[in-house]
């Protein structure tokens, strides 16, 4: 069902930021993912969009990532401006845009652990909740990989923990893709993002960012409970997701406002 691709035809120009556009390095960025039934995603987004699919043993499966990061020097891309540092967790279906055929993500939300939350819940009417977000992270300076990743999250929305290890023994495995790069365009390039308002109008933002250099992970524990809540992924299927990766640190500018589409 999945085609192979290549990184090199989705590695956009940079568009030129303005306006309000925000630079950000992402620190302990995780993308932990699960694949689950299609049929549990089933009501969420509006019809204009396709899952995204997968197939696995001969079924049918969709793919949701829980997105952990700390925002690290989060400023104006344009002018002089105070940096910020922030927790944020993104929970994300992979979709398929069927007006333009682009790949995308559809947001479930975001929890924020900032002040800043105002804006964009408030001003932006986004999906973003607020909440405590806690690191404990120790990175081997000598292999580049996490002798411990723990992130911790205290939310009335998404309460959530996840446990994780890294190894050199660690490989890159995605059943139901012809091929590990294809995979990799999949889970990690998706610049568009869809959502639902807190007005239930439809929302979208665009990103920008080089080609991720992610490297595998081990999922030791993870409890979301926003995904039991939607019974997209149950507190026993948590355990086991479809894959996990992780980037110390990379670069996203983020184009703004964002948009209702009509």
């Amino acid at each position: 069902m999945q085609l192979s691709r290549k990184m090199e035809d989705y590695l956009l120009e940079r568009p030129a930021p303005k306006g309000i556009d925000v630079l950000c390095g992402l620190q302990h960025f995780a993308i932990i993912t699960y694949a689950v039934p299609a049929e549990r995603f089933q009501g969420i987004f509006p019809d204009r969009f396709k899952l995204d699919t997968i197939e696995v043993d001969g079924q049918v499966m969709g793919l949701i990532s829980v997105v952990p990061f700390v925002d690290v020097d989060f400023t104006s891309a344009v002018f002089p401006f105070p940096k910020f540092t922030m927790g944020q967790t993104n929970y994300r279906i992979y979709i398929i845009d069927a007006e333009t055929g682009e790949r995308c993500v559809w947001f479930l939300g975001t929890v924020l652990d900032s002040w800043a939350l105002v804006v964009p819940r408030y001003l932006w009417n986004l999906p973003w909740h607020a909440g405590k977000v806690r690191f404990d992270c120790t990175l081997n300076e000598e292999t580049g990989l996490y002798d411990s990743y723990q992130m911790e999250t205290r939310s009335a929305w998404a309460e959530a923990s996840v446990e994780l290890a890294q190894s050199e023994a660690d490989s890159l495995e995605f059943p139901g893709f012809p091929d590990v790069e294809s995979a990799l365009v999949y889970l990690t390039h998706p610049l568009a993002g869809f959502y639902h308002r807190r007005d239930k109008k439809l929302g979208t933002y665009r990103v920008w960012h080089k080609e991720l250099e992610v490297k595998p992970a081990r999922l030791q524990s993870a409890k979301f409970k926003l995904l039991s809540d939607l019974g997209i992924v149950n507190e026993l299927e948590q355990n086991y997701p479809y894959s996990v990766l992780i980037e110390p640190l990379n670069e996203f500018t983020i184009y703004l406002p964002p948009k209702i589409v009509d």
